[in-house]
């Protein structure tokens, strides 16, 4: 089954300061619909023209994961990870204004100012995006290593606490149609807003495991293990600070030390993927 992996090469992972570029902030203009989520985010339009789906900082999960979606959504795309593109969207009270019935769990309005906006797939009226592939079309999505093998090293890394999300998009190209994965959803990350890291052998598997059948070795989860482990701390300190200090849980001090541990780790997340093919729920049944 290595196939199922064997896509053409993809641009190697972009581990230098020079690579890191600033996230786009935006106006909300209006609002589109509500989507899924624990975090109840709203589709939202910005004044560039593009749809963000926004969490909000008075969601019912947790402030920090909004910090957590803007760190991890930009060290995903540091290392060449197909994640969605972040911005931090400022949401004026006008718009708040709008909503009689509250916007969020109980009927809560969310608070004007800055908030999370990870960038939607084309435009939501056309584009065809879905979270569920039948298993034919799953073995055959054009970037799935990078998805789901190096969106595995770094949910390892970045200690994730909840299930792989990941969306799929149809693209035409001169090779044909198919479909595209996306990784979305890093608010767990970091363990959620606590901002530590319980290491777990059984935790981060994506349930279809058919997108593990490819693995034989480590060496499968290259180019992003060696990515991470390149990493320099400066790097690391880049992607995080553009994350507005209301956004921390009132402890904004505490974002150098996560970045800290974050370095710290990055030497351990090879070991992590080998605990993870050794624990009892052995997911890479090609592995000897």
């Amino acid at each position: 089954m290595a196939e199922v992996c064997a896509q053409k090469s993809e641009p190697g992972p972009r581990t230098s300061h020079d690579a890191i570029q600033s996230t786009a902030r935006l106006r909300a203009v209006e609002l589109v619909r509500r989507m899924r989520g624990g975090s109840q985010p709203w589709l939202v339009r910005c004044d560039d023209g593009q749809c963000y789906v926004v969490k909000f900082q008075n969601n019912p999960q947790h402030v920090r994961v909004l910090a957590n979606e803007l760190l991890a959504g930009r060290l995903a795309q540091l290392i060449n990870l197909p994640a969605a593109a972040c911005a931090i969207v400022d949401v004026p009270a006008y718009l708040v204004s709008l909503s009689r019935n509250g916007w969020l769990e109980g009927e809560v309005r969310p608070c004007a100012g800055l908030h999370f906006g990870s960038r939607f797939v084309g435009d939501p009226e056309k584009a065809f995006v879905v979270d569920f592939l039948p298993s034919r079309l799953l073995r055959a999505v054009r970037n799935l290593r990078a998805a789901f093998l190096g969106g595995f090293a770094f949910d390892k890394w970045t200690c994730n606490c909840d299930g792989r999300q990941v969306v799929f998009c149809r693209t035409t190209s001169g090779e044909g149609t198919g479909y595209h994965a996306l990784l979305i959803d890093q608010g767990f990350c970091f363990n959620d807003g606590d901002w530590s890291f319980p290491e777990s052998a059984a935790r981060n598997f994506y349930p279809r495991r058919l997108v593990y059948e490819c693995v034989q070795g480590l060496e499968f989860f290259e180019p992003y293990l060696s990515a991470i482990e390149n990493l320099q701390i400066s790097c690391l300190a880049a992607c995080a600070q553009e994350i507005p200090p209301e956004w921390c849980g009132g402890k904004p001090e505490k974002l150098d030390r996560l970045v800290e541990e974050l370095f710290e780790r990055r030497k351990r997340v090879r070991q992590s993927v080998i605990d993870a093919k050794n624990s009892e729920l052995k997911p890479f049944p090609n592995w000897r």
